[in-house]
């Protein structure tokens, strides 16, 4: 299926500059959205994932379709105040300031092998934070799917250590 051409790119949002890549349009489309996280989940079907951690709030539309695909649980990871039971944070950094990402501390067992899912890879703070909290834990990260990734930020190079898959990338704004 070629993702470039469901998902749509909107000029100068959420700022000038910026051509935005929305994915509304992908899971808009039964058939791309079913596709899509049926693509990202057999490059890990063999992996023996025990979870699926999905990242607020676009990483919770695939994450929990390729969890129940892979016949797993799924983890929430969240935005501060969003969960209600104890939680551990790990903070990244934006263009202009940091963010913090929860996950329940009983959320991850030692050794539990965990996929990570979001729908696009940028600079790759909100993933390495996941990974930061996952391993906090004592899970193993397995792997990491989004469905976009844009090449031209480098979010890769913080996530070197990990098997990372996307769907489709783009290599200019």
């Amino acid at each position: 299926m070629d993702y470039k051409k469901i998902i749509r790119s909107v000029p100068d949002f959420p700022k000038p500059g910026i051509n935005f890549k929305d994915i509304t349009t992908l899971v808009g489309n039964a058939d791309a959205l079913k596709t899509s996280c049926t693509d990202m989940s057999e490059k890990f079907r063999d992996r023996k994932i025990d979870a699926v951690a999905g990242i607020e709030s676009r990483g919770f539309i695939f994450g929990s379709m390729i969890a129940v695909e892979l016949g797993v649980g799924f983890i929430p990871v969240r935005k501060p105040g969003k969960l209600p039971a104890k939680t551990i944070s790990a903070s990244y950094e934006l263009e202009y300031g940091q963010n913090v990402l929860h996950m329940h501390t009983d959320a991850v067992a030692k050794g539990q092998r965990i996929l990570i899912v979001d729908d696009l890879l940028a600079t790759g703070g909100t993933l390495r934070a996941t990974c930061d909290l996952v391993e906090q834990l004592g899970g193993i990260v397995c792997g990491i799917a989004v469905v976009a990734e844009l090449t031209f930020l480098s979010g890769r190079d913080k996530l070197k250590s990990y098997d990372l898959v996307s769907l489709v990338t783009y290599d200019e704004e």
